[in-house]
């Protein structure tokens, strides 16, 4: 029953210490074949938010494969009318924020770890997107870039109360201070949505490394441009954040979407309400 998608999807995954940063807390993990993609940006000090961002995407991506094989993600739970794909990524974040929570309590020297998470699992033709933090997700359609995740963090909250405006927030000095975060606390809630993906889409997954230091209409332009090699694409977002200064670690997902994937249970719900 895994979640096969049978060349679908392509994935570009890259990260990038940046030209400042001494170690890189970021982490990123990709299956193509799993439709399975997940990004870190780790906090604390010493080495502990690469701790943090590795256990997260070890742990998860692990997880969930296994959660997968046992039941196709693309399953519709009988209680809720949710997705496995949506209640699986909700219970799994939750066991590995514990998991990264107890870690810090038990080792003094990762006291305060942990880490900001965007996961996205594509599954009969949508995808369920989860995030904790302020690492985002955004959607290519056609000439049409959107946000798709919202930041759980003070400097949002500063924009959606007025307080400022949005191009006044990228001079604020409280741009990475998160509301929400894995492994803080023994327990966090994810924030998840489930949204419909078309044939020729574009997804890209990205820490702060990127956007705080590259405008979003440059974003946009360079995933359009480089469309058609998602290498290329990745490779130069990372670049266009170290011209502009490299000063954080830089983590990208590219993912295009090459062709629909329908859930093969359809066919075979309907043959069999047709032999029985």
């Amino acid at each position: 029953m895994a979640n096969s998608l049978l060349g679908a999807l392509e994935i570009a995954a890259r990260t990038d210490p940046g030209l400042v940063r001494g170690k890189n807390e970021d982490s990123v993990f990709a299956d193509a074949n799993q439709g399975l993609v997940i990004l870190a940006d780790g906090m604390g000090g010493y080495n502990a938010g690469e701790i943090a961002s590795n256990m997260a995407t070890k742990l998860l991506s692990a997880r969930l494969v296994a959660a997968f094989k046992a039941t196709a993600a693309y399953r519709t739970d009988s209680g809720s009318g949710l997705l496995f794909a949506h209640r699986c990524l909700k219970e799994q974040i939750a066991a590995v924020n514990l998991a990264i929570y107890q870690a810090s309590e038990s080792q003094s020297k990762f006291g305060g770890m942990g880490t900001t998470l965007v996961a996205a699992v594509f599954c009969d033709d949508q995808v369920v997107v989860a995030h904790i933090g302020d690492s985002r997700l955004y959607r290519l359609r056609g000439n049409e870039f959107t946000a798709m995740t919202h930041d759980h963090s003070v400097l949002q909250e500063q924009i959606d109360s007025g307080l400022i405006s949005a191009a006044e927030a990228r001079y604020s000095l409280q741009r990475n201070l998160v509301t929400r975060a894995v492994g803080i606390e023994a327990e966090v809630e994810a924030e998840i949505h489930v949204h419909p993906v078309r044939p020729g889409d574009v997804y890209l997954l990205c820490s702060d490394g990127l956007y705080d230091l590259v405008e979003e209409v440059e974003i946009h332009y360079a995933l359009e441009m480089h469309a058609v090699n998602l290498e290329c694409s990745a490779a130069k977002l990372i670049q266009m954040a170290n011209d502009n200064g490299g000063n954080d670690n830089i983590s990208v997902v590219v993912i295009k979407v090459l062709h629909a994937f329908p859930a093969a249970k359809r066919g075979w719900s309907k043959l069999w309400s047709w032999l029985n």
